[in-house]
């Protein structure tokens, strides 16, 4: 079996989802060598509700952090969460300050960004999946916004897929942000994913309703690349 990634969720959407991203800087900066020196693929610390939070609560730059964070962590990626058209704000902006941000992330610091419509309307990822692609050593990761009703099946997701792919992106993740997930389902469902694309596929899933380790289990064993995961103070919650 191929190595599987892992990706550090603790200094992003763990403690967005838990605490209201209400994680200073000051207090990520003890546990920051040791989590560069882990072998990482990957550590979510950027994007979200984190740059809203360090202006409106934390009355931090959140270019800073992500400088400091740059700067701490030299040896491992790391990764933010990217709205699409609406950046990391609340609706949608103009294509110049979208190409812009993106750009910005990456001289700061970014090495792969997670872009992602909640909708799944691929013509709200273009501009920023084009715009990393600009930008020399960023990855440009798009997310599949996982929900389920009658509508959402494996052909709806693997029909996304494929047009993920075709607009360039380097990665898929299935983005299950609401923890719906469930084992069997998953492994069908990136099994499914792997079979009609070429680039690598990685699992986000929350542990709101307690099964998200056999959900990463089961997408392992289906063929996932990368999975996403949280440190203990920090997990088996929302």
């Amino acid at each position: 079996m191929a190595k599987v990634g892992i990706t550090e969720t603790i200094l992003r959407d763990a403690h967005q989802s838990l605490i209201a991203t209400r994680m200073t800087t000051e207090e990520m900066l003890p546990a920051l060598e040791m989590l560069d020196n882990i072998g990482y693929h990957s550590l979510e610390c950027w994007g979200g509700a984190t740059f809203d939070a360090c202006l409106r609560f934390l009355n931090e730059d959140p270019w800073d952090r992500l400088r400091t964070l740059r700067a701490k962590m030299p040896k491992t990626k790391l990764q933010m969460l990217y709205r699409g058209q609406n950046m990391l704000g609340y609706r949608h902006y103009a294509d110049d300050l979208v190409e812009y941000f993106v750009q910005k992330s990456v001289a700061n610091g970014i090495d792969i960004i997670r872009i992602f419509d909640a909708l799944n309307d691929i013509r709200n990822l273009e501009t920023s999946i084009k715009a990393a692609k600009k930008e020399k050593g960023a990855h440009a990761q798009v997310a599949i916004s996982y929900t389920t009703g009658p509508t959402y099946d494996i052909d709806y997701y693997v029909q996304y897929a494929k047009k993920i792919e075709e607009v360039g992106a380097d990665s898929i993740c299935l983005k299950d942000m609401a923890g719906l997930l469930v084992p069997y389902d998953t492994y069908d469902l990136v099994k499914a994913l792997k079979e009609t694309v070429k680039i690598p596929i990685q699992i986000h899933s929350h542990f709101t309703a307690g099964i998200a380790d056999m959900v990463m289990m089961k997408a392992i064993e289906a063929g996932a690349d990368v999975i996403d995961t949280a440190l203990s103070p920090l997990a088996m919650g929302t």
